[in-house]
């Protein structure tokens, strides 16, 4: 098992930054990649960036690109997201997930965390 578990949410004013932290513990050996992900109200939750252990492969929703940037630290088993020029439609709760393997999808979640943006 694994269990996730982020950080660093609040409220900012649209053009300002925020960073996320997603630490992992329990078998984090058995982790390919991270992923973060948001859901905003009345919404599906969606993907926003990821990055894999292995090889350090870095994916962005066209959304986020140029503004949001995913980062790790291995000793830590830690993955950040740094958000920058937020905008309103950035506001959701964000979800860190973990994918045991390419061949699997997300299987663990952490508990969301809520990030709103103020116009």
């Amino acid at each position: 098992q694994v269990q996730l578990v982020e950080s660093g949410g609040g409220l900012v004013q649209a053009g300002g930054s925020l960073r996320l932290s997603c630490s992992a513990s329990g078998r984090t050996f058995s982790i390919y990649a991270m992923g973060w992900f948001r859901q905003a109200p009345g919404k599906e939750r969606e993907f926003v960036a990821s990055f894999t252990w292995s090889g350090g492969r870095i994916s962005y929703a066209d959304s986020v690109k140029e503004r949001f940037t995913i980062s790790s630290d291995n000793a830590k088993s830690t993955v950040y997201l740094q958000m920058s020029s937020l905008k309103p439609e950035d506001t959701a709760v964000y979800y860190c997930g973990a994918r045991p393997s390419v061949y699997k999808g997300y299987e663990y979640w952490g508990q969301g965390t809520q990030v709103t943006v103020s116009s």
